[in-house]
């Protein structure tokens, strides 16, 4: 198997953002919980670790597909509990993020307010809400708020879109 790359990311409803990382070809496993960033240990917001081959996608696809299927330019008043943010676990990594920001910010015409963070803690969420859109698409949650976002990927990254998405 080839060597998986993880990346973390925050934006909106967990259970949206699985749903959307678990569409895309190269992207092996996605882990869906709540993060909390090392500088604030205690303050933890819904997220997803994604597992990913980077032959296949590449970070930067991951972090425009992130930006585009979240509000990543309105700081709403349900952010402490959807934080929009990328974190990141190598410290190193964090220049190139702020690289991608800067390059993505062009493709938006309000400012990005994603937060890049270091890494903190995770804590999975109850099985029962795991694999929550494809475990039944026909949900009415899934319908109105995720669906959106898969018809989204079909349309703006169809060559990242997965066969698993039909």
């Amino acid at each position: 198997m080839d060597d998986l790359d993880t990346i973390r990311f925050g934006g909106g409803c967990h259970w949206c953002t699985e749903a959307v990382f678990m569409a895309l070809k190269g992207v092996v496993k996605v882990e869906q919980g709540f993060i909390a960033p090392l500088e604030n240990m205690g303050n933890f917001s819904e997220a997803v670790i994604v597992h990913y081959s980077p032959e296949i996608i590449d970070l930067k696809d991951l972090v425009a597909i992130h930006l585009d299927t979240h509000r990543s330019t309105n700081n709403h008043s349900m952010r402490n509990k959807y934080r929009s943010a990328i974190y990141y676990f190598k410290k190193n990594d964090k220049p190139v993020l702020l690289k991608i920001m800067s390059e993505l910010q062009q493709d938006f015409n309000a400012p990005l307010i994603t937060d890049i963070l270091s890494f903190g803690t995770f804590k999975s969420s109850e099985e029962q809400f795991q694999n929550y859109y494809f475990s039944d698409i026909d949900k009415p949650f899934c319908k109105t708020h995720i669906a959106p976002k898969i018809k989204l990927l079909k349309e703006k990254y169809v060559q990242h879109v997965s066969t698993r998405v039909t």
